[in-house]
């Protein structure tokens, strides 16, 4: 009975050996992959947006025409000398569209990623986009602001939410008057961490001086607002299709100096008597009929920010919903010493990824 015993004992603990070593044999290998595709998020990322992308675009058809305001405005109250971008030839300009009142984030701006002249090897500038406020005290300011600064540019409208598409259109209008030089062109929210050096060295790396590219974080087949009663209202006869086409977030997007010239000569000079599609929108529609599709790259956070994370930040070229304050005090901390080791960038953008999108997942967040 001993010797029996013994011998089931014997049995049952090489099958349990057997059971766990099978569960090993599956759990390691998966976890490996894990590990791999943390590392390599962001090409996955490129990979399934390039798919998806391709997708959208045999369901979008063929070009499509729109509308832009008659006579865009042209006449800039305050900008900086003509002559800037002629003594600056910088290789980056970087157009921030902010609201008269917000001259906090101006200046968050300018004591950190906006103040920067140089960044590897290449001169990059940055200027304000803004429009003609309502209230004659903040006129005051802002020209007290332009006298001190030199760095803002007013354009002729009213600047409320419903004209951030003529802002975005003034916008280009100064930058291809007076800034033809430049080779690139980034459009930037004023509540964004921007990086000039992590777009440069994805600029360099990825692309060519010449050719067009309309780069940022792509959305996909996004409906028009048909609520009458929502600020984001466009009505079928403004915009007829059911989807739009494939479009960067407005948050922050890049356009070559090409790319920057076809959109601006893209739309049908009439005059509109119903509201125009969202800057962003009104921008990948203008590309679309200049024959310019959006470019996608996992840098750029294009919806709410993405958890913080040293690391992660270090890898990003924007990152939106940030405060004047904590974009002082992140950049500090994104910028001391030491750098992260290319395995730690790696890591943590996986991470920081990854969470994002469980929070989407989870219903805490609508997108990043």
């Amino acid at each position: 009975m001993v010797g029996r015993g013994l011998w089931i004992f014997k049995v049952r603990f090489r099958k349990r050996r057997c059971s766990t070593f099978s569960v090993l044999c599956l759990t390691v290998p998966c976890a490996a992959l894990l590990v791999l595709a943390l590392f390599f998020v962001d090409a996955i990322e490129s990979w399934t947006m390039s798919l998806a992308m391709n997708t959208a675009r045999v369901d979008q058809g063929g070009r499509r025409t729109h509308s832009s305001p008659q006579n865009p405005p042209e006449e800039y109250p305050l900008m900086p000398s003509p002559l800037v971008c002629q003594r600056a030839k910088p290789y980056l300009l970087t157009m921030v569209t902010t609201a008269p009142a917000n001259q906090k984030a101006r200046q968050a701006i300018r004591d950190t990623w906006g103040g920067e002249t140089e960044v590897r090897g290449r001169r990059v500038m940055t200027l304000f986009m803004v429009g003609l406020p309502s209230d004659p005290g903040l006129s005051k300011q802002l020209l007290e602001e332009a006298r001190d600064h030199r760095d803002l540019v007013q354009g002729r409208f009213l600047d409320t939410y419903a004209n951030l598409t003529l802002k975005t259109l003034s916008m280009l209008g100064w930058t291809l008057r007076f800034c033809l030089q430049t080779r690139f062109i980034a459009k930037v929210d004023d509540d964004v961490l921007f990086n000039p050096g992590v777009l440069i060295r994805y600029l360099n790396r990825s692309y060519s001086l010449e050719g067009d590219l309309y780069l940022g974080r792509v959305h996909l087949q996004v409906s028009p607002n048909r609520n009458s009663a929502s600020k984001h209202y466009l009505p079928a006869a403004a915009y007829a299709p059911d989807v739009f086409p494939d479009y960067c977030s407005g948050t922050s997007y890049i356009l070559s100096r090409s790319a920057a010239l076809k959109i601006a000569h893209a739309t049908t000079p009439v005059s509109p008597p119903l509201p125009l599609p969202p800057e962003d929108v009104f921008v990948g529609l203008s590309a679309r009929a200049a024959g310019i599709l959006p470019s996608h790259s996992p840098l750029f956070s294009g919806g709410p920010g993405l958890p913080y994370n040293r690391c992660c930040y270090q890898a990003m070229a924007s990152v939106h919903h940030i405060s004047p304050r904590e974009m002082i005090r992140l950049w500090g901390e994104v910028h001391t010493p030491p750098h992260c080791s290319w395995l730690g960038l790696r890591a943590y953008l996986g991470l920081c990824k990854v969470q994002a999108l469980l929070r989407t997942i989870l219903g805490k967040e609508k997108g990043f």
